[in-house]
């Protein structure tokens, strides 16, 4: 799930989005859409399953850290899952995007230059909520990345990592809304330590397995 979900969330944001919207220009961006409606919304789709995969991710986890302390896990969960219905609930704004673009009678009162303003407040209100969802992924996934600490189903410099890149991500979202202007890199370095992390922790899991022992942790 950490891999898949990393696939189809770099498809939907770098080949998606990063191929249709023109920073700065909402015109280009609209038509962009409109001449790409399908891509556009295999893009919309892509982030509902990469959303999917955080949820059977979530359990996954869940079922894997529930030896080593019932409380913190339960915790993890409820972070991870507030984080996935924010980005659920957020990716509405992408489907009124395309209303405000579609040639329907009732938006004859709106010039073109005004839908394809609107059209894209919508696409940066779904980003702002993707952006806010990320806290509730940083906190959820610090949780988990400590309970992988402490139970040393992984190397536990790949989990000291988790809980430092997951904290960072969090961090970084908070000094975007206090700091818009100088968020850029604290932001990139944040998403490059978050892939490093999940990417390699999928990869572990996937080809060495967790190293559970016989003996449950204790939940102290």
């Amino acid at each position: 799930m950490y891999l898949i979900g990393m696939a189809t969330a770099i498809f939907g944001e770098v080949f998606v989005r990063g191929s249709l919207i023109v920073s700065g220009d909402a015109t280009r961006t609209a038509q962009n859409i409109v001449g790409s409606e399908l891509l556009y919304r295999i893009g919309i789709a892509t982030d509902l399953f990469t959303f999917t995969t955080v949820v059977v991710l979530t359990w996954a986890l869940y079922v894997l850290l529930r030896p080593v302390n019932k409380d913190l896990v339960v915790l993890a969960v409820l972070f991870r899952g507030a984080e996935v219905a924010t980005h659920f609930v957020i990716t509405l704004n992408g489907l009124v995007a395309l209303r405000w673009l579609a040639a329907t009678d009732y938006l004859a009162a709106f010039e073109s230059p005004q839908r394809h303003t609107l059209a894209r407040v919508a696409m940066g209100a779904q980003a702002d909520g993707v952006s806010i969802g990320f806290i509730l992924l940083g906190l959820g996934s610090a949780v988990f990345a400590y309970l992988l600490l402490k139970s040393r189903y992984v190397p536990r410099a790949l989990a000291i990592w988790g809980v430092f890149s997951s904290l960072l991500i969090a961090a970084a979202v908070f000094w975007d809304i206090v700091f818009p202007s100088t968020a850029d890199i604290p932001r990139l370095s944040s998403y490059a330590a978050m892939f490093i992390y999940e990417i390699t922790l999928g990869s572990w899991l996937l080809l060495k397995g967790a190293n559970i022992r016989s003996i449950p942790v204790s939940a102290a």
